[in-house]
């Protein structure tokens, strides 16, 4: 292994640890499960690929490289699937979202769209 392909590899782990950071603190900080689910698997996801891109480099073998690009593309892939089938039970299990209004409720049975909220009366005043 060269002296740059080292250096680029604690590069890729130092920033991909910054990520993992980030991403804790998120789900440490934000107010609410839909904002948490965001931070967990955008930062998790992007951590985890530059901690693997740096065992790709590190690793020297192709064999290595190759599992380690591998599991990159699966975390890429798999991440935003997960976050959103988290956000759909986190809706559906009726957790409240800070966002104002739930964007799936408006043509769904199952999510009463115009409900009042518990200051208001029936006829939306």
């Amino acid at each position: 292994m060269t002296d740059a392909a080292g250096y680029l590899a604690g590069l890729a782990l130092l920033v991909g640890a910054g990520f993992a950071l980030v991403g804790a603190i998120g789900v440490l900080r934000f107010p609410d499960a839909l904002t948490r689910m965001h931070a967990a698997s955008k930062a998790g996801a992007l951590g985890s690929g530059f901690c693997l891109a740096a065992v790709a480099l590190h690793g020297g073998a192709f064999d290595v490289a190759t599992r380690a690009i591998a599991a990159i593309v699966f975390f890429l892939v798999t991440a935003p699937i997960s976050a959103h089938l988290v956000a759909r039970a986190t809706l559906k299990a009726g957790y409240p979202a800070i966002l104002g209004h739930d964007a799936m409720a408006t043509n769904r049975e199952d999510f009463p769209a115009n409900e009042p909220s518990p200051g208001e009366d029936k006829a939306g005043g």
